[in-house]
């Protein structure tokens, strides 16, 4: 029996990859497609928006109330909406949205002592196993290797630095005893702008068509250790989302980490 899917932030880049992939998966109906009330696309097959045939399903403002799960890739001033409306429906909650405020944070927590789930700012198989790896590596090499985090997107992300680049540098301030955020240093400029041991610094690109970059550089008198993960095309996160709503209907209600529907330790 297939799973009632809903996707906010249906006519956006990410949402439209959800859509398109949601399509030729035989364990998803798409339900609804819900952007905002003023988009331009409102009332249009989102199927069509998506440039993957008709669904006829209609890109629209309104929840239905029979859904499953829920998957958000909207914006942040967007996201309580779908919180609100999977805590009272039982809907769970796949929410890939970045930029959120701390509110909203606290917000997701509440929720999901009544839904089961997800919030990761980096649905990628690829890039969860570089979460996990992050701290490893750092407690490994130890202090006397400086840490930087360079990200790289398209020219049209808003948020920065990244919320996966965040993550890192949390992961590693967790492995190794720094406080987070304090120990970050977003960007370098002046004429004084000498490293500060213990510090990570964090940097981001933003230029053309981008999907994501991330590099994590250990560095020392000698030698370098770089970590990398490279995006090919957003249906990397798409397919994550996607798995990671499959794994969460049913679970009990609780906030669940990628690394729970990957199996990662």
């Amino acid at each position: 029996m297939k799973s009632k899917l809903i996707v906010s932030g249906a006519a956006g880049r990410m949402g439209g990859r959800i859509i398109s992939l949601a399509m030729d998966n035989d364990q998803f109906d798409i339900i609804a497609a819900i952007e905002r009330q003023d988009h331009p696309d409102i009332g249009k097959d989102a199927g069509l928006t998506a440039a993957a045939g008709p669904i006829s399903v209609k890109l629209d403002s309104v929840y239905p109330s029979d859904a499953d799960v829920v998957i958000d890739f909207s914006q942040p001033a967007a996201a309580d909406k779908t919180i609100d409306y999977c805590a009272e429906n039982g809907a769970a909650l796949v929410l890939g949205t970045t930029g959120l405020m701390p509110g909203q944070l606290g917000k997701i927590k509440a929720a999901s002592e009544k839904i089961p789930a997800i919030y990761a700012t980096n649905m990628s198989v690829g890039m969860n196993v570089l979460f996990a790896l992050v701290g490893k590596v750092a407690s490994m090499l130890g202090d006397d290797y400086d840490i930087e985090i360079v990200e790289q997107h398209h020219r049209f992300k808003k948020d920065a630095p990244s919320g996966s680049a965040l993550t890192l540098a949390e992961n590693i301030c967790k492995a190794t005893g720094r406080k987070f955020p304090d120990s970050l240093v977003c960007g370098r400029s002046g004429k004084d702008a000498l490293r500060q041991k213990g510090a990570i610094g964090v940097h981001a690109i933003r230029a053309g068509d981008i999907t994501g970059i991330h590099s994590v550089i250990f560095g020392t008198l000698g030698e370098k250790l770089t970590l990398n993960h490279t995006a090919h095309s957003r249906d990397t996160f798409a397919r994550g989302a996607l798995r990671a709503a499959k794994w969460l209907i049913g679970k009990k209600p609780a906030l669940y980490t990628m690394s729970d529907v990957l199996g990662i330790k």
